[in-house]
């Protein structure tokens, strides 16, 4: 049964992505103003660090929030946001927000 066919797992899965938002977005925002990404690169770049490292993208967000609190980010992810970066889509003139 999938959970199109079960109100409850759904429902469980919205309530996980309803706490889970706020700090995704809090990442996205520092990442746009510390390393001026659009909003699509940085998604991209909270996404890579994610896939790269196996680490649940709301981990990935947390951490990187955390940094504006003077925390470091551990190593793995500190190493896979500079490689993220540097694969991230560059602007395109007119593009953006």
């Amino acid at each position: 049964m999938g959970d199109a066919e079960n109100p409850h797992a759904e429902l469980e899965h919205l309530r996980r992505a309803m706490a889970t938002r706020p700090v995704i977005d809090q990442a996205h925002g520092v990442l746009m103003a510390a390393y001026r990404c659009t909003p699509d690169s940085a998604w991209h770049v909270l996404v890579t660090v994610s896939q790269h490292t196996n680490t649940k993208l709301h981990h990935v967000a947390a951490a990187l929030v955390e940094t504006t609190q003077g925390k470091d980010l551990p190593g793995h992810l500190s190493t896979a946001l500079r490689e993220a970066l540097k694969t991230a889509p560059q602007d395109q003139p007119g593009q953006g927000v």
